[in-house]
Parts: C-alpha cells; sequence; structure tokens
C-alpha cells in the first residue's frame, strides 16, 4: 500500500462515524502509511495511529455531556465552547490515556490541515516535523466563531475545514496516486453558501482573507466532491461515507446518538471490506 493514502473529513461529532470505520481497521490491522486529517477528522486519527481501538469513541460518548467538554457557560465567559485544556491534557494524560509511544514511533506520516487566518488558506503540520504537533490539531478542530484563535510560532490558526474541508489534492500532491477517503456525508450532500459574511466581519473584523475563505467555502467543498467523484469513477480514489444523513447535529450530546452512529461507520466498513481489499490488491498489482 505504498501509494495510497487515508484523507479523513472532519464534521465535529459525525466524526463518530469515521471512528467506527478505523476501529474496524484496526481490527483488520489494516494501516495507510499516510494520514491526513481534518477536525475531527484529525483526532480521530491520533486513535488509529496509537492503534487505540474504542479510544475515540470512549471519549465522545463517554464526556460529550461533560461540562468540561462543551459548554455553554465557557463559551459566554470565554468565547470557546469546548474545553480544549479537557481535551488536549486531561482526557489524553488521565481519563483516556494516549499511548504516546506507539503513537510516536508509528512509521505512518500523519499530517493534519488547519486555516491560516491571516490569508484564508490551508497551512498542513507534520507529525515527525513539528514540535508542537498537538497544538496543530487543537487548530484543526477550533470551529470558527466557537474557539479561540490558536497561535503557533508566526501563524494565527483556526478549522482545517475552513480552507481544504477534504485534503485530497494535497495527500496527491505528497505522491499518493491512490487514496481511501472517509466522509461523514451521505453521497447527495452538497454545502450550501455562508450567509453571514456581515457577522464573520464583526467578529473576525482583523482577518478579511479568513472571512472571504468562509464565504467560498461551499464552493471548494463542492467542488472538491466532484474531483473525489471523478477520482472514484477511474479507480484512483475508494470513498466511503454514509448511504444516509447521520441523524446527528454537529454538536451532538446524545450518547446514544453517538454510539449509533460509530456503529454505522463499523458496520459500513466491514460491509465494504471485501470490496476494499480488492481495490487494494489490484492497485498493489499494478505498481
Amino acid at each position: 500500500m505504498e501509494n495510497i493514502g487515508l484523507v479523513l473529513e472532519g464534521g465535529g461529532m459525525r466524526g463518530l462515524y469515521t471512528s467506527g470505520v478505523l476501529d474496524f481497521f484496526i481490527d483488520q490491522n489494516i494501516y495507510f502509511p499516510y494520514v491526513i486529517g481534518v477536525s475531527a477528522g484529525a483526532c480521530n486519527a491520533i486513535s488509529y495511529i496509537s492503534r487505540q481501538k474504542g479510544r475515540s469513541k470512549n471519549i465522545n460518548v463517554n464526556y460529550v455531556r461533560d461540562k468540561r467538554y462543551i459548554s455553554i457557560g465557557r463559551l459566554i465567559k470565554d468565547k470557546e465552547l469546548f474545553g480544549t485544556d479537557f481535551l488536549f491534557n486531561d482526557i489524553p494524560n488521565v481519563l483516556c490515556p494516549l499511548d504516546y509511544e506507539t503513537f510516536n514511533k508509528a512509521k505512518e506520516t500523519f499530517v493534519v490541515c488547519t486555516t491560516d487566518c491571516e490569508s484564508g488558506k490551508p497551512v498542513y503540520f507534520y507529525k515527525d516535523n513539528s514540535s508542537e504537533f498537538f497544538d496543530t490539531v487543537k487548530a484543526s478542530m477550533s470551529l470558527p466563531f466557537i474557539s479561540k484563535i490558536v497561535k503557533i510560532q508566526d501563524k494565527c490558526l483556526l478549522d482545517g475545514g475552513i480552507a481544504d474541508a477534504i485534503p485530497i489534492k494535497k495527500s496527491i500532491s505528497d505522491g499518493n496516486k491512490y487514496n481511501v477517503v472517509i466522509l461523514t456525508r451521505h453521497a447527495d450532500y452538497r454545502k450550501k453558501p455562508f450567509k453571514n459574511k456581515k457577522f464573520a466581519n464583526y467578529f473576525y473584523p482583523q482577518y478579511p482573507n479568513l472571512v472571504e475563505a468562509l464565504c467560498k467555502r461551499h464552493e471548494i467543498y463542492n467542488e472538491t466532491l466532484d474531483y473525489i467523484d471523478q477520482l472514484e469513477s477511474c479507480g484512483k480514489v475508494f470513498v466511503i461515507r454514509p448511504s444516509e444523513p447521520l441523524p446527528v447535529k454537529r454538536i451532538e450530546r446524545n450518547p446514544k446518538k453517538l454510539l449509533d452512529v460509530y456503529n454505522k461507520g463499523y458496520h459500513d466498513a466491514e460491509k465494504i471490506y471485501p470490496h476494499l481489499t480488492q481495490w487494494i490488491s489490484k492497485i498493489d498489482r499494478a505498481v
């Protein structure tokens, strides 16, 4: 699988679908040499690369109602809906420990996509080349309007999904001719235009390029979906996506619904597994 990348879309709590797919991959000992993730996709990739089945599921299902994780009060007071210190300190170090040794020693190339507030363009960080890598994951999942801007080196960063929600082109440019893409939206979905430009200008007056990126986000996203469809038709992409809309909101706090979405991802991966192995074998023979 030398030339196969794994591309992980975000989507907030819809990311439980991706968690299910990745846990099935762990069960089958399927590890792709290159992984690129955005927002929730990047968070899911951490547990996948550390070989910790169930970790992403347990974090979200068990703690989603914990005020340390999500709090309207914190959003009003500190302009931060998600408790990033809880997510990036308490959880990985105490409550759901990350296997740092396995993660750091993993041979997979792991790339995280963020959005530069100054330019409105995507910025990518590589696990093995960034001393502040977990901060880049924090930036990638920092949704506009409800999260603080994350400063890394000389850059001010937010959610990677603003500039490059499905970074298939980045994976290809990094040398992956073939890619497995895990999406959290069904096949007929197309993103609608952003209608709050005035509010965005008010909220981010110092970042006009970020506002423009928010306004053009739907165009880039929908063009990327069309591009993926083209690649899929010629056998260069294998897409895994829900067959119908997932019954959860981007910020869902119902543990049962989240568990159902996780199970759907796992079972969907189980169903398509024979087709995936066939696709991979065909590529291996061609290479």
